[in-house]
């Protein structure tokens, strides 16, 4: 069942009116949510929104804060707090200090509503496009600890790793996707342009023509014929994988299909583990309760079947069993992370054990990139040869066999 968002209006234990929305698979895990963060639940409501994929369309026209601003955004932090800067002045000082727009209307508002006596947690959480569940609450865990500049130290680390990490696999992509775009576009440019001057020319030969070669100039007919039509449908067919995707029948079933991909695959789940690790040691590291940093993990994991993994080793652990057990038992955790999970608990050192175990898959997602890049360079020279040596081949294999088909 897809999450539900739900706005609520509550009081913390200070007595202070909190407003905000949480995402809950019900009415009764909201209100569940909520009572673990200490609130006391004044109103809550199920928040309508329009249907997925009209969000999702709506989403690539927003203007979006890059994660180097938050990460700035936080050191800087840090050292003006540091520094006994009041959180007002330090807003009023970043706000201004900021390029992007949409993060300097952000701040400002968030500073408006910190002068008017809501916490820096409480403001950032109004704004959940920009500053996430994750940020928000280990922001609310320094304030409660009174260790705000080390939290956000944390948290600007955390945020640089994670970074670092999807550029990494970003960059070994990019070369890649460039040359079998550029590819496709050399293979319909030669079908739709070259090969009819070809079929012109083999057209006095008065001769059948080889196999392959006439099956390339019936394809470049239909093609230029039926040009608009196939763009339309390609576009169609696009338009309704992504609404297909948007759903929450159609994310479990693609992120499946991601975990189970050759090379690809062993992959995304080892920087899911990276991830979930790394995230779940900053928090519990932080002061977040387990509940509480489990259920942020679990919106952070970047794939569905991670996520209900997360969700129900959650669901264990509210029920007195440990991280470990449940997390044998989803099938998405290799043996060693299990183990070393366990020895954590044991020892009182899980926040440890984790970042270890995040600097490991770290380790591993990076070589593992090194090798897909060496990997794919030779395949796309295969690629290349494949397509567009044999559009070249078709062309002229009617002139090797020049005195077998003319007819004189």
């Amino acid at each position: 069942m897809a999450n539900k968002k739900f706005s609520y209006i509550a009081k913390n234990e200070d007595g202070k009116t909190m407003r905000g929305a949480v995402e809950a698979g019900d009415k009764r895990h909201a209100v569940d949510m909520l009572r673990i963060k200490g609130l006391f639940i004044l109103k809550l409501e199920e928040v309508r929104e329009g249907p997925p994929f009209l969000k999702a369309v709506l989403s690539l026209f927003q203007k979006k804060v890059p994660p180097e601003e938050l990460v700035l955004f936080a050191r800087q932090m840090v050292t003006l707090v540091e520094a006994g800067i009041t959180i007002v002045s330090a807003l009023d000082i970043l706000s201004e200090q900021t390029e992007n727009e949409k993060f300097r209307s952000v701040l400002s508002e968030v500073r408006s509503s910190v002068n008017t006596g809501s916490s820096l947690s409480e403001a950032m959480g109004r704004h959940s496009d920009v500053f996430n569940p994750l940020f928000v609450n280990m922001v609310r865990a320094g304030e409660s600890s009174g260790t705000l500049d080390v939290v956000l130290d944390r948290l600007a680390s955390y945020m640089e790793k994670t970074n670092a990490l999807q550029r990494k696999i970003k960059s070994a992509l990019i070369y890649p996707a460039v040359v079998i775009s550029m590819a496709i576009i050399i293979t319909i440019v030669m079908i739709l342009k070259v090969v009819p001057v070809f079929k012109d020319v083999f057209s006095g030969f008065n001769a059948a023509l080889p196999a392959p070669t006439q099956m390339l100039i019936d394809f470049s007919d239909f093609l230029k014929q039926y040009f608009l039509l196939v763009v339309v449908m390609a576009v169609l067919a696009l338009i309704g994988g992504r609404m297909y995707a948007a759903t929450y029948k159609g994310r479990i079933q693609i992120d499946r299909l991601k975990l189970k991909l050759p090379v690809f695959g062993q992959l995304l789940r080892k920087v899911a583990i990276s991830r979930f690790t790394r995230t779940l040691s900053t928090l519990v590291k932080s002061g977040v309760p387990i509940l509480t940093s489990l259920e942020i993990v679990s919106k952070t994991a970047g794939n569905v079947i991670v996520e209900l993994s997360v969700s129900d080793i959650k669901n264990s652990v509210r029920d007195g069993e440990s991280i470990a057990q449940p997390m044998e038992k989803s099938g998405i955790f290799p043996p060693l992370v299990t183990r070393m999970v366990s020895v954590g608990e044991r020892s009182g050192e899980l926040e440890k054990m984790l970042s270890k175990i995040s600097d490991f898959f770290d380790e591993q997602v990076d070589t593992d990139v090194e090798g897909l890049t060496g990997l794919l360079e030779p395949l796309i020279i295969v690629f290349l040869g494949v397509v567009i040596g044999g559009i070249v081949l078709c062309m002229f294999l009617p002139i090797f066999k020049l005195p077998t088909i003319i007819s004189f």
